[in-house]
């Protein structure tokens, strides 16, 4: 059963949801950081790997059960929205696109989510909170296809396919995070993927030798562990205590998050329109949060 709004765990959902999309702000310029020393493929599957060798160390140290048979499938879903799908194709995205162009995708994940939620899970939001969704959105959109120029370019494809397939793995792994804790989920899907991602990242690593440095072994275990399993593991938690609508909608900060870190640590350049998307940005995100879901 889902938990009351008083109870400790749903109070401490939004905080949970938040501290996950931090993690996930850093992704794309972590990513770009790994790609300096790897190839694409090499880094999507060694990160998987890495991950989930932490997750498994841990599902083994303290001896959890398989899960149910009901669970498989949905932990199949997540395994290939958010331990494949949306690495993969967003990896080889920002071979090409700029961080800025990149988040676009993230600005439209939440009100995705939300969508695929309402089909999934049986969500019915209220029309407030889809009109204050449907505003985040559209700022978010509109600010990150400026910085991007306005230009669409060929890793729209893998940018728009990582949206639909992450959306999907959020709202299965939410809906997941409501019978088992967060961190199994994202632990039992990493596994999942192990018999794929270890013969993937053995052939990538020999056909696309790593050049080690710095930021590429930085990129890497920020993804392995930041993005892919321990970010994940509060995302699902913080999904599972206040429901996948609302938590979603905090993501509308995520892409000003992204600017932020690119700026800091890939040297990008943001335009003044940066503090007035993020004021109508915060706006949207305490409507939603105040309105019935």
């Amino acid at each position: 059963p889902s938990p009351g709004p008083s109870s400790p765990r749903s109070a401490a959902g939004p905080a949970q949801a938040a501290l996950g999309v931090v993690a996930f702000s850093l992704t794309f310029p972590a990513t770009v950081w790994g790609l300096e020393g790897f190839g694409p493929w090499a880094l999507v599957s060694a990160r998987s790997v890495l991950a989930a060798l932490i997750a498994g160390g841990a599902l083994l140290a303290l001896r959890v059960p398989l899960p149910a048979r009901r669970h498989w499938a949905g932990l199949v879903v997540v395994a290939a929205g958010v331990v494949l799908g949306f690495p993969l194709l967003t990896t080889l995205a920002l071979r090409t696109s700029t961080t800025a162009h990149a988040a676009v995708v993230v600005g439209l994940l939440p009100l995705t989510t939300a969508l695929l939620s309402a089909l999934r899970v049986g969500a019915r939001p209220s029309r407030t909170f889809w009109a204050a969704a449907l505003a985040g959105a559209a700022a978010v959109v509109a600010f990150t296809v400026q910085q991007s120029g306005g230009a669409l370019t060929v890793a729209d494809l893998y940018l728009f396919g990582a949206l639909l397939v992450c959306a999907a793995g959020y709202t299965e792994g939410g809906r997941l995070a409501r019978e088992l804790p967060g961190w199994q989920v994202i632990g039992w899907a990493l596994v999942l993927c192990l018999p794929l991602t270890v013969p993937v990242a053995a052939v990538a690593l020999v056909h696309q030798p790593p050049h080690l440095g710095v930021h590429s072994v930085a990129g890497l275990l920020w993804v392995a562990a930041g993005s892919q399993f321990l970010g994940l593991v509060v995302w699902y938690r913080g999904m599972a205590a206040i429901g996948i609508p609302k938590a979603s909608q905090l993501q509308l900060a995520q892409p000003l998050l992204t600017l932020v870190w690119s700026v800091l640590l890939l040297g990008e350049h943001i335009t003044p329109a940066a503090p007035l998307t993020a004021a109508a940005v915060l706006v949207c995100i305490a409507v939603t949060q105040r309105a019935r879901g």
